[in-house]
């Protein structure tokens, strides 16, 4: 007759075994393979054991095996086991992803889970998710433009060098207009938020009126100097600049950082800036205004207070953005610049040949 073989313990491994097969907390599989291990460790056979505990011999004769391959530790969890096989090759998988990232559908601009689940003969539930483990999403689309301006990494390092590391005694300010803000009144009040519904709001609006908010971002703590004004002309440009000049301490140096805006290389704003030394003018490379730190802060007074806004007049937006400011420079924080100047540019020049790239195709 064939003989099991057999199971010697340690003086530690039994203690462990014995208090597993008590155990109240552990899964009873746990359970019952610690007490088939202390019975064939005790000199019972697999059909003995199999009979005592109730159980199929070929379970004795498993986890008899297993603990002499594994221990105690391949008795917690079972082996793995291959499961059904993919009804999805991954030859389907890898023309499916080539089929979304390399073409588009006859009659729409991008493929949705529908249409690609007809085009490959599959489920939409398959599409969504080997789009989902891949990180596809045909239904979005992305901004860019790569600036062309020639001297792209000077200005970029110039920028980045202020954010990261600013000068002594010195003010950095990342300054903008957001222009063309409109005091928009809707023509029919809206309905408050409920439970099981959101605020509601016209679809259509009265116009009354525009304003250009000049803003000025402290890098350093976060305060922002802003100023409403009619236009954007040199002439509001110029009064901005002595807003700031009256609100800055006189013993401070004053970097600006802008927009190459035509505005801003105004002759007579290149004599204003002559006559006023501590002034120090620093522009962002050509379509690239995501380098100009204030673009943060325009996103937040537009999705905070602009956005679902209602103003009766050009006056109360005004006061709105006035108010907003005001609120923000009570606690004002500063947002922190962290990309380094070699790591965009490496990023632009990946961009840019991948771009020529295209273009020669």
């Amino acid at each position: 007759m064939r003989v099991a073989q057999p199971i010697e313990l340690t003086e530690e491994d039994r203690r462990k075994l014995e208090q597993q097969s008590r155990g109240r907390s552990l899964a009873a599989r746990v359970v019952l393979r610690s007490r088939i291990i202390l019975l064939a460790a005790a000199g019972l056979q697999n059909k003995q054991i199999a009979e005592k505990l109730k159980v199929a011999p070929r379970m004795a004769t498993l986890w008899r095996d297993r603990f002499n391959k594994l221990g105690i530790k391949g008795l917690l969890k079972d082996a793995p086991r291959p499961g059904h096989p993919p009804s999805i090759n991954a030859e389907l998988t890898a023309s499916l992803i080539e089929k979304t990232t390399q073409s588009t559908p006859a009659n729409a601009t991008h493929w949705s889970t529908r249409t690609m689940a007809k085009e490959m003969g599959i489920s939409k539930a398959s599409v969504s998710r080997i789009w989902r483990a891949h990180g596809l999403k045909p239904h979005r689309v992305d901004s860019f433009k790569i600036s062309n301006d020639p001297r792209f990494a000077e200005k970029l390092e110039d920028v980045v060098g202020l954010y990261l590391n600013p000068p002594q005694h010195a003010l950095v300010l990342s300054v903008d207009e957001k222009s063309q803000i409109q005091a928009l009144d809707r023509t029919q009040p809206g309905l408050p938020m409920k439970k099981g519904r959101g605020e509601t709001m016209t679809h259509d609006y009265k116009r009354n009126g525009t304003t250009t908010l000049f803003a000025a971002l402290n890098t350093a703590n976060g305060e922002v100097y802003g100023l409403c004004q009619e236009k954007h002309r040199h002439q509001e440009w110029l009064k901005f600049l002595r807003m700031i000049d009256k609100a800055v301490a006189a013993d401070k140096e004053i970097h600006i950082i802008c927009d190459n805006y035509a505005t801003h290389k105004h002759a007579n704003v290149q004599r204003w800036l002559e006559r006023h030394p501590r002034f120090h003018v620093h522009f962002t490379p050509t379509s690239a205004s995501w380098l100009n730190m204030i673009e943060r802060f325009f996103r937040d007074l537009t999705q905070n207070r602009l956005r679902r806004g209602v103003f009766q007049d050009l006056e109360q937006l005004i006061m709105g953005i006035g108010d907003y400011i005001d609120k923000h420079n009570l606690n004002p924080k500063p947002f922190i610049w962290t990309a380094k100047a070699s790591d965009i540019l490496e990023k632009v020049t990946r961009a840019r040949a991948t771009l020529d790239n295209r273009r020669s195709a």
